[in-house]
């Protein structure tokens, strides 16, 4: 693997994991295409996500800062309201994590059929924004954010987009396009931290913590970057899409993506 393929796979990871077209989806076919398999597969993807993290911190650092200050004033205002709602909105991520993670990479995790299925749900999911109250709540009730949750959880299958789910679900409750926003790319931070902390589980168990220092340095250097730099851009832009509503255009190109991987799956059959 060259360098240049790290910082393709970043780019990739960091533009899909905020715009609502599946970066398990995309990371998939891509890791096809690039030869990125196994354990090596694994280790770039620890990276890649860390990397997803740290620009989520980048974008939204003055929410997470209010978040903090008004948690470590230990009494109830705002911000202890809005962290209990983004802790209760990780609940269902976290049991499927925990407790069905390997059952469903089992199921849907082999091969890109499963994929292109997934693309195509979330081209639908993403069609049905246009059905969106958009009443503009004056805040994310308890409710909502355990919705919005249940949401995220059942992203966790290749292919079907965390960001296109928990947003859609958002709106489709009434709630403001820009907070759902916010909402959606903050209750992720500790989910895909978690996720990186599992894979890097699967590493250690295997007893092959020496497969970083098989991947190139120049790729993780580069893939590490192209991630973090694509996914601040990404996060900052899908909030003004998400403002705007303009979330059709992607429905259509995973509708087309999703015919695309499953034409490329059935003749390679």
């Amino acid at each position: 693997m060259h360098w240049i393929d790290g910082i393709v796979l970043g780019i990739i990871q960091g533009l899909t994991e905020y715009l609502p077209v599946s970066s398990s989806g995309h990371l998939a076919v891509a890791g096809t295409l690039f030869g990125l398999e196994g354990k090596d597969n694994l280790a770039f993807a620890v990276l890649v996500h860390t990397a997803t993290i740290l620009s989520t911190v980048v974008v939204l650092r003055k929410e997470i800062t209010g978040l903090l200050k008004g948690l470590f004033s230990f009494r109830r205002n705002n911000e202890t309201m809005m962290a209990g709602k983004l802790l209760l909105s990780m609940v269902p991520v976290a049991i499927v994590g925990l407790f069905f993670k390997d059952t469903v990479e089992v199921f849907f995790g082999n091969g890109l059929f499963p994929v292109s299925l997934m693309l195509m749900l979330t081209a639908a999911v993403l069609l049905v924004s246009i059905l969106s109250k958009n009443t503009g709540k004056s805040d994310i009730s308890f409710r909502d954010a355990l919705i919005i949750g249940l949401a995220q959880a059942c992203a966790v299958l290749p292919g079907l987009s965390r960001s296109a789910s928990t947003i859609v679900t958002g709106l489709l409750l009434g709630n403001e396009r820009e907070k759902v926003a916010k909402f959606s790319f903050l209750m992720v931070i500790l989910p895909v931290a978690g996720e990186a902390i599992l894979d890097m589980a699967k590493v250690i168990k295997a007893g092959d913590i020496t497969v970083f220092s098989s991947l190139p340095a120049g790729m993780m250097i580069g893939g590490f970057l192209a991630a973090f730099i694509s996914g601040v851009l990404a996060c900052r832009w899908m909030i003004e899409l998400v403002k705007r509503g303009k979330l059709l255009y992607f429905s259509i190109y995973c509708l087309l993506l999703g015919l695309f991987v499953f034409f490329y799956w059935y003749f390679k059959l």
